[in-house]
């Protein structure tokens, strides 16, 4: 009868901090150049053990910080009771090195409370969020996406009152416009609750950030700014060059279509394989080191399916 043992920190995951550490915006908080994402690989459909050991791996690398959400899974919601699970099990002696992120934007649940950005789904979802995954409070929490109908005032004064509450430290908001940041921003300064972070979608294929002027606003304003998809779901990887291989994301045509793989596409991608080849590293490592080169960005988020993977991931950290 195997026995599972305790989990014990590396004594060594902060040997580098001065290297792998970023400071957020203006902030106090420091965020570790590549992130951990709850996206894929944590929900109730993947292997427990295989989630333990990716995180165990980050962790005792000084990846300090999960970033998760209400709707991660699948199904809706699991992603975040095995970050709950983690906790009871392992992280709880952790609790105060660790920097855990969730939000609230997309479906959830069904009816009108369910979605977007009121003030009844924000709280309501942060509720749940706190019971699945074990928490008295969040590091940061974040509206998911931006909500046109709403009032922007109601669902900004929702996050200061979050804050307030103590149910969480910071907050964020994730693929809102330019104006919207804007107004955002000079919304919670005035109530002493500062925007902490952005979250937006940043990679070498997909540059909408820079074209609207997002991560310069952010870089001059003091806000941080994490990049979610650096690897464009994999597109950024080896694993496409050479056509869509069988098992894969694209081939299941869950989140990849396969008409995304244009033969332009696949020309312009075989090319940066050479270039990165050419510097000695792998596309996935080149992709993520441009990331981590453009201005005001603070971490990239990145999703792992083993500890493998992660370890060719976090290698743009330190060297």
């Amino acid at each position: 009868m195997n026995i599972k043992q305790p989990y014990v920190a590396s004594p060594h995951r902060y040997d580098q901090q001065d290297i792998i550490y970023r400071r957020c915006g203006n902030s106090g908080v420091l965020l570790p150049k590549v992130s951990l994402g709850f996206w894929h690989n944590f929900g109730a459909v993947d292997p427990y053990t295989r989630s333990r050991d990716i995180t165990h791996y980050a962790f005792d690398h000084g990846i300090t910080h999960f970033d998760l959400a209400n709707n991660y899974g699948p199904p809706y919601g699991t992603a975040e009771e095995t970050m709950g699970k983690l906790m009871r099990e392992d992280f709880a002696p952790y609790r105060d090195e660790l920097f855990i992120s969730s939000k609230a934007g997309y479906d959830m649940w069904e009816g009108p409370y369910g979605n977007w950005g009121s003030r009844k789904y924000l709280m309501a979802s942060l509720n749940q969020s706190l019971r699945r995954m074990n928490l008295d409070y969040v590091d940061l929490f974040y509206s998911h996406r931006y909500d046109p109908v709403t009032p922007l005032e109601e669902t900004l004064q929702a996050l200061v009152d979050i804050v307030r509450s103590g149910k969480a430290l910071y907050v964020g908001i994730s693929r809102w416009p330019l104006d919207a940041l804007k107004t955002a921003d000079e919304y919670l300064r005035r109530r002493d609750v500062p925007l902490l972070i952005y979250q937006g979608k940043l990679n070498m294929l997909d540059r909408e950030p820079q074209e609207q002027h997002i991560t310069d606003y952010c870089e001059e304003h003091g806000i941080g700014f994490i990049s979610f998809s650096p690897l464009a779901q994999g597109l950024l990887t080896d694993k496409y060059i050479h056509g869509i291989p069988e098992g894969s994301r694209m081939s299941r045509e869950s989140s990849l279509k396969k008409d995304t793989l244009t033969p332009e596409l696949l020309q312009h991608l075989q090319d940066l394989n050479e270039q990165a080849l050419s510097k000695g590293y792998t596309l996935a490592e080149m992709a993520l080191r441009w990331i981590l080169d453009q201005r005001g960005v603070t971490s990239v988020l990145v999703g792992a399916s083993s500890t493998a993977q992660l370890e060719k991931n976090i290698k743009c950290m330190i060297e």
